[in-house]
Protein backbone atom coordinates (compact mmCIF):
# COMPACT_ATOMS: atom_id res chain seq x y z
CA UNK A 1 0.00 0.00 0.00
CA UNK A 2 1.19 3.24 -0.94
CA UNK A 3 2.33 5.74 1.87
CA UNK A 4 1.07 9.35 1.16
CA UNK A 5 2.36 12.91 2.85
CA UNK A 6 1.19 16.44 2.66
CA UNK A 7 4.15 18.93 2.50
CA UNK A 8 3.35 22.63 3.22
CA UNK A 9 6.38 25.33 2.18
CA UNK A 10 5.61 29.31 3.21
CA UNK A 11 8.13 32.20 3.20
CA UNK A 12 9.20 34.99 1.82
CA UNK A 13 9.28 34.45 -2.05
CA UNK A 14 12.96 33.87 -3.78
CA UNK A 15 13.80 31.97 -6.79
CA UNK A 16 14.04 28.20 -7.41
CA UNK A 17 11.99 26.92 -4.28
CA UNK A 18 9.76 24.83 -6.39
CA UNK A 19 12.92 23.47 -8.23
CA UNK A 20 14.43 22.89 -4.91
CA UNK A 21 11.84 21.45 -2.70
CA UNK A 22 10.50 19.14 -5.92
CA UNK A 23 13.89 18.25 -6.66
CA UNK A 24 14.43 16.91 -3.93
CA UNK A 25 11.49 15.02 -3.40
CA UNK A 26 12.53 13.29 -6.75
CA UNK A 27 15.42 12.04 -4.86
CA UNK A 28 13.73 10.93 -2.26
CA UNK A 29 11.19 8.78 -4.89
CA UNK A 30 8.10 10.62 -4.52
CA UNK A 31 5.34 10.71 -6.98
CA UNK A 32 4.33 14.44 -6.51
CA UNK A 33 0.07 13.84 -7.56
CA UNK A 34 -0.76 17.77 -6.64
CA UNK A 35 1.09 21.10 -6.01
CA UNK A 36 -0.48 24.07 -5.87
CA UNK A 37 1.63 27.39 -5.87
CA UNK A 38 1.28 31.15 -5.14
CA UNK A 39 2.43 34.35 -4.23
CA UNK A 40 0.60 36.95 -2.66
CA UNK A 41 2.06 40.60 -1.78
CA UNK A 42 6.07 38.89 -1.73
CA UNK A 43 4.55 35.89 0.23
CA UNK A 44 4.76 32.42 -1.12
CA UNK A 45 3.43 29.45 -0.62
CA UNK A 46 2.92 26.16 -1.78
CA UNK A 47 1.13 22.58 -0.90
CA UNK A 48 2.45 19.21 -2.23
CA UNK A 49 0.54 16.06 -2.45
CA UNK A 50 2.82 13.02 -2.63
CA UNK A 51 2.79 9.64 -2.46
CA UNK A 52 5.58 6.36 -2.19
CA UNK A 53 5.39 2.81 -3.02
CA UNK A 54 6.35 1.15 0.22
CA UNK A 55 9.86 -0.14 -0.70
CA UNK A 56 10.62 3.29 -1.49
CA UNK A 57 9.42 5.09 1.35
CA UNK A 58 12.31 6.35 4.07
CA UNK A 59 10.42 8.54 6.65
CA UNK A 60 13.12 9.53 8.71
CA UNK A 61 15.34 10.58 5.69
CA UNK A 62 11.97 12.55 4.28
CA UNK A 63 12.08 14.31 7.62
CA UNK A 64 15.84 15.26 8.00
CA UNK A 65 15.85 16.46 4.58
CA UNK A 66 13.24 18.74 4.61
CA UNK A 67 14.02 20.07 8.21
CA UNK A 68 17.72 20.94 6.53
CA UNK A 69 15.98 22.53 3.12
CA UNK A 70 13.76 24.82 4.84
CA UNK A 71 16.60 25.82 7.05
CA UNK A 72 18.77 26.53 3.88
CA UNK A 73 15.83 28.14 1.61
CA UNK A 74 14.88 30.07 5.06
CA UNK A 75 11.15 29.18 4.91
CA UNK A 76 8.75 27.25 6.47
CA UNK A 77 8.22 23.35 5.49
CA UNK A 78 5.46 21.26 7.30
CA UNK A 79 5.22 17.54 6.59
CA UNK A 80 2.44 15.30 7.40
CA UNK A 81 2.14 12.13 6.65
CA UNK A 82 -1.52 10.59 5.82
CA UNK A 83 -3.69 7.73 5.85
CA UNK A 84 -5.19 7.20 2.50
CA UNK A 85 -7.69 5.65 3.76
CA UNK A 86 -8.25 7.88 7.24
CA UNK A 87 -11.33 9.63 7.55
CA UNK A 88 -10.99 13.33 7.22
CA UNK A 89 -10.51 15.33 10.26
CA UNK A 90 -12.31 18.94 10.61
CA UNK A 91 -12.05 21.35 12.92
CA UNK A 92 -15.23 23.64 13.00
CA UNK A 93 -14.58 27.54 14.36
CA UNK A 94 -17.24 29.28 16.18
CA UNK A 95 -18.28 32.20 17.67
CA UNK A 96 -21.68 32.32 19.75
CA UNK A 97 -24.44 31.35 17.10
CA UNK A 98 -25.29 27.49 17.75
CA UNK A 99 -27.17 26.63 14.24
CA UNK A 100 -24.72 26.16 11.88
CA UNK A 101 -22.48 24.35 14.66
CA UNK A 102 -25.98 22.12 15.92
CA UNK A 103 -26.23 21.18 11.71
CA UNK A 104 -22.94 19.88 11.16
CA UNK A 105 -22.83 17.87 14.34
CA UNK A 106 -26.35 17.04 13.29
CA UNK A 107 -24.44 16.11 9.56
CA UNK A 108 -21.78 14.01 11.17
CA UNK A 109 -24.49 11.73 13.46
CA UNK A 110 -26.51 10.80 11.12
CA UNK A 111 -23.66 9.76 8.75
CA UNK A 112 -23.78 12.28 5.91
CA UNK A 113 -20.20 12.60 5.76
CA UNK A 114 -19.67 9.50 5.30
CA UNK A 115 -15.73 10.12 4.91
CA UNK A 116 -14.86 12.68 7.60
CA UNK A 117 -15.18 13.65 11.36
CA UNK A 118 -14.83 16.24 13.69
CA UNK A 119 -12.13 16.49 15.35
CA UNK A 120 -11.90 20.04 17.24
CA UNK A 121 -14.16 22.73 18.10
CA UNK A 122 -12.11 25.81 18.96
CA UNK A 123 -13.89 29.12 19.81
CA UNK A 124 -12.90 32.97 20.08
CA UNK A 125 -15.85 32.70 23.06
CA UNK A 126 -16.63 30.18 25.60
CA UNK A 127 -20.72 30.27 24.64
CA UNK A 128 -20.42 27.10 22.82
CA UNK A 129 -18.59 25.08 24.88
CA UNK A 130 -21.57 22.92 26.66
CA UNK A 131 -22.71 22.43 23.31
CA UNK A 132 -19.48 20.99 22.30
CA UNK A 133 -19.34 18.69 25.27
CA UNK A 134 -22.98 17.79 24.90
CA UNK A 135 -21.48 15.97 21.60
CA UNK A 136 -18.10 15.03 23.49
CA UNK A 137 -16.05 16.98 21.37
CA UNK A 138 -13.33 18.73 22.34
CA UNK A 139 -13.48 22.78 22.62
CA UNK A 140 -10.95 25.53 23.05
CA UNK A 141 -11.40 29.38 23.48
CA UNK A 142 -8.87 31.71 22.13
CA UNK A 143 -9.29 34.55 23.07
CA UNK A 144 -8.82 36.80 19.81
CA UNK A 145 -7.67 40.55 20.96
CA UNK A 146 -4.34 39.98 19.24
CA UNK A 147 -4.71 38.31 16.04
CA UNK A 148 -0.99 37.17 15.74
CA UNK A 149 -1.06 35.24 18.91
CA UNK A 150 -4.25 33.58 18.75
CA UNK A 151 -4.27 32.23 14.92
CA UNK A 152 -0.66 30.80 16.08
CA UNK A 153 -1.94 28.87 19.17
CA UNK A 154 -5.05 27.66 16.89
CA UNK A 155 -2.49 26.64 14.21
CA UNK A 156 -0.90 24.45 16.91
CA UNK A 157 -4.48 23.04 17.84
CA UNK A 158 -5.20 22.09 14.54
CA UNK A 159 -1.09 20.40 13.95
CA UNK A 160 -2.20 18.34 17.07
CA UNK A 161 -5.28 17.67 15.99
CA UNK A 162 -4.27 16.23 12.88
CA UNK A 163 -6.94 18.12 11.02
CA UNK A 164 -7.30 18.31 7.34
CA UNK A 165 -10.08 20.66 6.93
CA UNK A 166 -11.65 23.82 8.23
CA UNK A 167 -15.38 24.75 8.99
CA UNK A 168 -16.06 28.41 10.14
CA UNK A 169 -19.54 28.47 11.24
CA UNK A 170 -20.22 31.78 11.99
CA UNK A 171 -16.87 32.67 12.84
CA UNK A 172 -16.96 36.30 13.21
CA UNK A 173 -13.12 37.06 13.27
CA UNK A 174 -11.17 37.54 9.69
CA UNK A 175 -8.48 35.22 9.00
CA UNK A 176 -5.17 36.64 7.88
CA UNK A 177 -3.27 35.15 5.31
CA UNK A 178 -0.91 33.45 7.13
CA UNK A 179 -3.14 31.18 8.51
CA UNK A 180 -5.17 30.60 5.07
CA UNK A 181 -2.11 30.11 3.66
CA UNK A 182 -1.67 26.73 5.37
CA UNK A 183 -5.27 25.57 4.37
CA UNK A 184 -5.54 26.70 1.00
CA UNK A 185 -8.94 25.60 -0.36
CA UNK A 186 -9.90 24.20 2.57
CA UNK A 187 -11.32 26.53 4.25
CA UNK A 188 -15.03 26.96 4.16
CA UNK A 189 -17.35 29.81 5.25
CA UNK A 190 -20.97 30.61 4.99
CA UNK A 191 -21.90 34.14 4.46
CA UNK A 192 -25.48 35.64 4.60
CA UNK A 193 -25.89 36.81 1.60
CA UNK A 194 -25.72 35.99 -2.18
CA UNK A 195 -21.67 37.46 -2.82
CA UNK A 196 -20.31 39.80 -3.97
CA UNK A 197 -23.80 41.59 -2.68
CA UNK A 198 -23.29 42.68 0.97
CA UNK A 199 -19.74 41.72 2.80
CA UNK A 200 -18.68 41.79 5.91
CA UNK A 201 -20.39 41.32 9.27
CA UNK A 202 -23.75 43.05 8.38
CA UNK A 203 -24.85 41.23 5.75
CA UNK A 204 -28.76 40.81 6.83
CA UNK A 205 -29.15 44.48 8.30
CA UNK A 206 -27.90 45.69 5.00
CA UNK A 207 -30.22 43.51 3.07
CA UNK A 208 -32.87 44.84 4.87
CA UNK A 209 -31.86 48.42 4.71
CA UNK A 210 -31.74 48.18 1.04
CA UNK A 211 -35.19 47.04 0.91
CA UNK A 212 -34.28 43.51 -0.81
CA UNK A 213 -36.71 40.98 -2.36
CA UNK A 214 -34.72 38.00 -2.59
CA UNK A 215 -32.10 36.82 0.65
CA UNK A 216 -29.52 34.59 0.25
CA UNK A 217 -26.51 32.79 1.45
CA UNK A 218 -23.46 31.82 0.06
CA UNK A 219 -20.31 28.79 1.37
CA UNK A 220 -16.93 29.32 -0.56
CA UNK A 221 -13.29 29.14 0.26
CA UNK A 222 -11.55 31.12 2.42
CA UNK A 223 -8.87 33.44 0.59
CA UNK A 224 -6.52 36.09 1.31
CA UNK A 225 -9.50 39.24 -0.04
CA UNK A 226 -12.12 39.28 2.96
CA UNK A 227 -15.22 37.49 1.99
CA UNK A 228 -14.22 36.94 -2.08
CA UNK A 229 -13.37 33.09 -2.10
CA UNK A 230 -14.20 30.97 -4.95
CA UNK A 231 -17.98 30.02 -4.15
CA UNK A 232 -19.12 26.46 -3.20
CA UNK A 233 -23.08 26.56 -2.73
CA UNK A 234 -25.77 29.24 -2.90
CA UNK A 235 -28.84 29.39 -1.76
CA UNK A 236 -31.75 32.17 -1.34
CA UNK A 237 -35.56 32.65 -0.10
CA UNK A 238 -37.76 35.48 -1.37
CA UNK A 239 -38.68 38.13 1.40
CA UNK A 240 -42.05 39.04 2.06
CA UNK A 241 -42.93 42.72 1.95
CA UNK A 242 -43.82 42.95 5.42
CA UNK A 243 -40.70 40.90 6.73
CA UNK A 244 -38.91 42.60 10.00
CA UNK A 245 -35.35 42.11 10.25
CA UNK A 246 -35.82 39.59 12.69
CA UNK A 247 -37.62 37.66 10.43
CA UNK A 248 -35.08 38.02 7.83
CA UNK A 249 -32.48 36.96 10.25
CA UNK A 250 -34.51 33.80 10.77
CA UNK A 251 -34.61 32.90 7.63
CA UNK A 252 -31.48 33.21 6.51
CA UNK A 253 -29.94 31.35 9.06
CA UNK A 254 -31.87 28.24 8.46
CA UNK A 255 -30.36 28.46 4.67
CA UNK A 256 -27.02 29.06 6.10
CA UNK A 257 -26.78 25.56 8.26
CA UNK A 258 -28.59 23.72 5.31
CA UNK A 259 -26.26 25.42 2.79
CA UNK A 260 -22.97 25.24 4.44
CA UNK A 261 -23.82 21.52 5.25
CA UNK A 262 -23.86 21.17 1.62
CA UNK A 263 -20.49 22.59 0.84
CA UNK A 264 -18.85 20.08 3.21
CA UNK A 265 -20.62 17.35 1.45
CA UNK A 266 -19.21 18.68 -2.02
CA UNK A 267 -15.95 19.37 -0.90
CA UNK A 268 -15.54 15.40 0.36
CA UNK A 269 -16.62 14.14 -2.83
CA UNK A 270 -13.24 15.21 -3.91
CA UNK A 271 -14.82 16.61 -6.92
CA UNK A 272 -14.01 20.09 -6.82
CA UNK A 273 -11.43 22.40 -8.51
CA UNK A 274 -10.38 25.54 -8.08
CA UNK A 275 -9.41 27.29 -11.03
CA UNK A 276 -8.54 30.93 -11.74
CA UNK A 277 -11.25 31.17 -8.72
CA UNK A 278 -13.63 30.08 -9.74
CA UNK A 279 -14.92 26.48 -8.22
CA UNK A 280 -15.68 23.44 -10.85
CA UNK A 281 -16.99 20.03 -10.40
CA UNK A 282 -14.79 17.84 -11.70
Amino acid sequence: MKHFATITVIGRDKTGVVARVTSFLFEKCANIEALEEQVTRGQFSMTIQASWKPKQFDAEGLRTGLETLSASLGMEIRLRFTDAKRRQRCAILVTRETHCLESLIAAFKTGQFKIAEPAIVISNRGDLESLAKKHHLPFFCIPWEERNSAEAKALELLDQHEVDFVVLARFMKILSPNFVWRFKNKIINIHPSLLPSFPGPQAYRQAYEHGVKIIGVTAHFVSMHLDEGPIIAQDSTPVPSNATLKQIVAAGQKLEAKTLVKAVKLYLTKKLDVFWGVVKEV
